[in-house]
């Protein structure tokens, strides 16, 4: 591998990780190099980066290497991450989190079939809030996003585990039970 190339894949295992990352994993990775020619391909890429004006450079941190932006667009990035969000979610948002909290894992089609409305809004709300998150796929047609609640959902309403939230009164969807599963045995 040349020099070019593994500039580049020092950039994107940097920009693929978003944390720091040490010398050593970073040339464990890239086949043949050594921590010194890693460190060369950091420092190579930072002049280049210096040198063209980029909005980012490569940093030390935590005992790693991380791409971050340059301090002197700080201004502006903190503007762009202050919009306000409002601190509370439509009631439909929270009939969706309701159902997901208690249905998890759940399908976007089931939450649309227990409210009978389509979630897309809601569940985009909750997403952006951290309170949902996808936590993988179901096993079935078209494989469809699983989602669950977070941390932050509990963190939020003052849960210490899923446990603890209230039993519910008047279940929507009666959940199947072992006499559902059981053939039956009665012959006509």
């Amino acid at each position: 591998m040349d020099d070019a190339q593994a500039k580049r894949i020092v950039e994107a295992l940097l920009f693929v990780f978003g944390e720091p990352v040490g010398l050593k994993r970073l040339a464990d990775a890239m086949d043949g190099c050594t921590v010194p020619q890693v460190r060369q391909y950091i420092e190579t890429l930072n002049q280049e980066y210096a040198s063209s004006g980029r909005a980012f450079q490569i940093q030390e941190v935590a005992g790693g290497y991380q791409l971050v932006t340059d301090i002197q667009l700080a201004p502006w990035i903190r503007k762009a991450l202050a919009s306000p969000k409002p601190d509370s979610v439509s009631k439909g948002a929270l009939e969706t989190l309701a159902i997901i909290a208690y249905r998890q894992p759940i399908t976007k089609a089931e939450m649309e079939a227990i409210r009978g409305v389509d979630v897309t809004a809601a569940l985009d709300t909750l997403v952006e809030r951290r309170f949902v998150r996808v936590t993988g796929r179901k096993e079935s047609a078209g494989r469809p996003f699983l989602y669950g609640t977070t941390s932050e959902f509990l963190h939020h309403f003052g849960l210490g585990s899923l446990e603890a939230l209230p039993p519910m009164e008047h279940p929507t969807l009666l959940e199947p039970t072992e006499a559902d599963a059981e053939p039956s045995t009665q012959q006509q």
